[in-house]
């Protein structure tokens, strides 16, 4: 007994089914290497540009010369409040903040040379601190922007998310950053 020959469309049919379904596997594929590309890339490109945007609002604003000598405008001038203590009577609390081994040593050992008082070292809360920050306690902003100048650096503000009481009596709080 002879095989029963199959019709030329019996043959086509069942690649035309397995294309569909090879189609859909890649499909599902492609959605699912997409994903895990969002996964991988996503956490490095939000610290890339979350480290432009703090390297850019710290940077001085890039004026454009004048064409014309503008008029002059009358400005009142901020007066930033002195230093009651000296370096002798300032405390500083030096938090590492970016993750390398021994800085906060480091700056503490710096910050002495200036004369400062040391409260005590040990790490931030955070170890990715874009740049260094110096904070202070309500009443001794005159000491921040000394200490601040004498280190040159250009974040200055009040305490932000650490306790007055975190400053062992401190008056200054230091965060090291890369």
């Amino acid at each position: 007994m002879e095989a029963p020959v199959a019709s030329p469309q019996e043959l086509i049919r069942p690649w035309r089914t397995a294309t569909f379904a090879v189609s859909i596997v890649a499909a599902i594929e492609l959605v699912l290497l997409l994903g895990a590309a969002t996964l991988l890339l996503a956490k490095p490109i939000s610290n890339m540009l979350r480290d432009q945007a703090a390297a850019s609002a710290s940077a001085p604003a890039k004026h454009k010369p004048a064409a014309t000598k503008p008029a002059p405008v009358h400005r009142p001038t901020v007066v930033e409040p002195k230093a009651k203590l000296t370096r002798a009577q300032t405390s500083v609390v030096v938090l590492n903040g970016n993750g390398r081994q021994g800085a906060a040593a480091d700056g503490a050992a710096r910050i002495r040379r200036f004369g400062y008082r040391i409260a005590g070292t040990e790490n931030a809360r955070r170890q990715d601190y874009a740049a260094t920050v110096v904070m202070y306690r309500a009443g001794y902003r005159g000491e921040g922007l000394r200490l601040a100048h004498d280190l040159k650096v250009k974040v200055v503000g009040p305490l932000d998310g650490i306790p007055p009481s975190a400053l062992n009596g401190g008056q200054l709080a230091i965060v090291l950053g890369a």
